[in-house]
């Protein structure tokens, strides 16, 4: 990650709350994460993250109103630290079951256009 990007992204996620404002522009368009009606989303949070406090995660899924609570998930993975999220025993152990079997449980959705090009 560039010093650069992480400048902006701590400017944005953290100091301005683009995302949850509204304000959020890539590549030129506002974010609207209420647009979101079919994509599941799974929170991961550690418990002893000393980064990262418990809640932030969590929060992307209040700000998807329009999705379906059965594709909406929270996990607070006890006893686990910042990097234990992502790397190590704990990620393997712990995490990473929980999130493949999310993944096998919200496979994803083929887009419409190709969807409707199936049918024809």
């Amino acid at each position: 990650m560039t010093a650069d990007f992480y400048l902006q992204t701590v400017e944005h996620v953290f100091q301005k709350h683009s995302l949850p404002k509204g304000e959020f522009v890539h590549r030129g368009e506002v974010i609207d994460p209420g647009a979101i009606r079919d994509t599941a989303l799974l929170a991961v949070e550690g418990e002893k993250d000393d980064i990262s406090g418990i809640g932030q995660t969590r929060a992307a899924l209040h700000l998807a109103p329009n999705l379906p609570e059965a594709k909406k998930r929270y996990y607070l993975a006890e006893k686990v630290g910042h990097y234990g999220i992502f790397n190590g025993s704990k990620w393997r152990g712990r995490i990473a079951p929980v999130l493949e079997d999310w993944m096998r449980t919200h496979p994803t959705v083929e887009p419409a256009s190709k969807a409707s090009k199936a049918k024809a």
